[in-house]
């Protein structure tokens, strides 16, 4: 296991939900997230995946710093970011970057591309005008756009493009850590592998960290050195991408795979359908969160919450399934 950049332990995200337009009260908990824990390693690809309003959006906010953690903490090399400030703060803020899932919206229309790769420069960075240009051009370079790319304005490339541009505003300040929210589901499938393989290409050159939050299981193995499956704000596997391409566990996540197109013409799979609606997060089921929709559910799975424990080298799991043989 590589030096641990990043490390979540136990965090929480509860929201509120009130009644009333003069006088509110609270009348329950949305538990967005609910007791997630995982660590991201140097240079390591860490995927995170699920079905809509798991918890993965609200994770990513919590790692930018965008919503604070009801509890739980998140240490990065080792410090809590809730007690960060002042120099330690900034450093923070330039060591963690995102490219967002839509390359339409996440530009600014009105700036020129040098301008948008260069804002995180001027704001963080006391450069002259001509190291910036020169800054702009190498990022321009990297992610394989022409330098006259620097005056023009983000309608004037494709889809593809306008990620590649997201890319380099992200790597503008040499970040340890990027967030990857989506960052193939917007574009055409015949772009996707390209914009993939620039994503490995950086890594290995730079040796950064990724956090990639996605739907595709394609885009997660193919990226992913570990991947975390998540349901309702829990975490119900964590394993190799390799462990999960082979063999996955949890009943949840079989299904995803049951899914998804199999990567051979050839490849058998066995096929699991996941009946009913995802429960509301506002009154989560009682033991284990998955037993209304799983196939192979017990009396014990409607009882007692299954904790996450390793069944396998490097292969967690929470599930009673595995719970008697472990």
């Amino acid at each position: 296991m590589s030096d641990t950049l990043l490390e979540i332990r136990d965090l929480k995200k509860h929201f509120p939900v009130m009644k009333g337009i003069i006088f509110q009260k609270p009348v329950g908990l949305v538990k967005a997230v609910d007791g997630v824990s995982y660590a991201i390693g140097v240079g390591e690809t860490v995927g995170l995946v699920g079905e809509s309003g798991c918890g993965k959006t609200t994770t990513m906010k919590m790692i930018l710093m965008l919503e604070k953690p009801t509890a739980g903490s998140i240490l990065f090399r080792g410090e809590d970011i809730q007690d960060l400030a002042g120099k330690d703060f900034r450093a923070y803020r330039k060591g963690v970057q995102a490219v967002f899932q839509d390359p339409y919206s996440s530009l600014n229309p009105r700036m020129r591309v040098g301008d948008i790769i260069a804002e995180p420069l001027v704001v963080n960075e006391a450069l002259p005008k001509a190291k910036v240009r020169e800054r702009i051009q190498e990022l321009l370079n990297l992610v394989g756009l022409r330098p006259g790319s620097i005056d023009l304005f983000p309608h004037e490339f494709s889809g593809g493009q306008r990620q590649r541009i997201a890319i380099a505003r992200a790597l503008s300040l040499n970040p340890s850590l990027i967030i990857l929210d989506e960052p193939v589901s917007a574009l055409d499938v015949s772009i996707r592998a390209q914009i993939m393989n620039l994503l490995q290409d950086l890594q290995e050159q730079f040796g950064v960290s990724y956090l990639l939050i996605a739907h595709d299981l394609a885009a997660i193995l193919h990226l992913s050195t570990t991947v975390a499956v998540m349901y309702l704000g829990k975490i119900v596997e964590l394993a190799t991408s390799e462990q999960l391409r082979v063999e996955p566990l949890h009943p949840y996540s079989k299904g995803l795979f049951s899914a998804a197109l199999p990567t051979h013409p050839d490849e058998q799979r066995e096929e699991i359908i996941l009946t009913g609606e995802i429960p509301s997060p506002l009154n989560p089921p009682s033991g284990c969160r998955f037993h209304t929709r799983c196939p192979f559910a017990k009396p014990v799975c409607s009882e007692v919450e299954p904790v996450l424990q390793e069944v396998a080298p490097s292969h967690q799991v929470a599930c009673h399934l595995y719970t008697e043989a472990a």
